[in-house]
């Protein structure tokens, strides 16, 4: 009887473990980064633990060291794509080919209106991690250096004296990183009405009315197409 029974329960708990061993076969190193960076955001980086990242993929514990080599490996790989993905973007849309100021600075407000290109959640969350890790304060203070370089050169190839490009540089980022902090409620529509009066107020000088015009059909013609 004894063993009837030992066989009958290693006969159900065997599908069990060769579905969670199929799961685990299938997971890769970025499906772990991705559950790691959902939770990070929604959460805070002290729920991003290794146990609930296996229970919400449906895989064991141990699979986890397939990966990585610990619980900091993943953290640093998390900051690591916030590096690569929001610093690497806001830095190359600053040096992107400009006709005038003003094309250079719709070019920065591309990542404002776009969060496939800047994903200002994971830029708040990462700054909430900062409060508590002096690594990761390093690195924010780090980004926010190279992302105001970036602009101040910006502002230098069209002509602005180095003081002038380094402060219309920090009211230009600082303003925004202010507007995400304060997690203002306005749409992104309204935010549009008023990109005339920021390119005055952030380069001096007076867009014309093409210009603004192009850049909100773009984004419009983005938002339509759902990118």
């Amino acid at each position: 009887m004894a063993g009837g029974i030992k066989s009958k329960a290693g006969r159900k708990q065997q599908p069990r473990r060769a579905a969670a061993g199929a799961a685990e076969n299938r997971l890769t190193r970025e499906d772990w980064l991705k559950a790691a960076l959902d939770v990070l955001v929604s959460d805070g980086v002290e729920n991003v633990k290794v146990l609930t990242l296996a229970e919400r993929l449906g895989v064991s514990r141990s699979s986890f060291y397939w990966f990585f080599r610990s619980r900091e490996h993943l953290l640093d790989l998390l900051l690591q794509q916030w590096r690569d993905g929001n610093t690497r973007v806001l830095v190359e849309q600053a040096g992107a080919p400009s006709e005038t100021v003003i094309e250079g600075v719709l070019n920065i407000f591309a990542c404002w209106l776009n969060e496939d290109l800047f994903d200002p959640r994971l830029d708040f969350t990462v700054r909430e991690w900062a409060r508590r890790s002096g690594h990761v304060r390093r690195a924010v203070d780090q980004a926010d250096d190279a992302r105001v370089e970036a602009i101040k050169r910006m502002f230098i190839r069209h002509g602005y004296r180095d003081q002038d490009a380094f402060i219309r540089a920090r009211v230009l980022y600082f303003m925004q990183i202010g507007y995400y902090s304060l997690d203002l409620e306005e749409s992104l529509a309204t935010r549009l009405t008023y990109i005339a009066g920021y390119l005055l107020a952030f380069t001096g000088r007076e867009p014309t009315r093409r210009q603004v015009a192009n850049f909100a059909k773009a984004y419009r013609r983005r938002q339509a197409a759902g990118t």
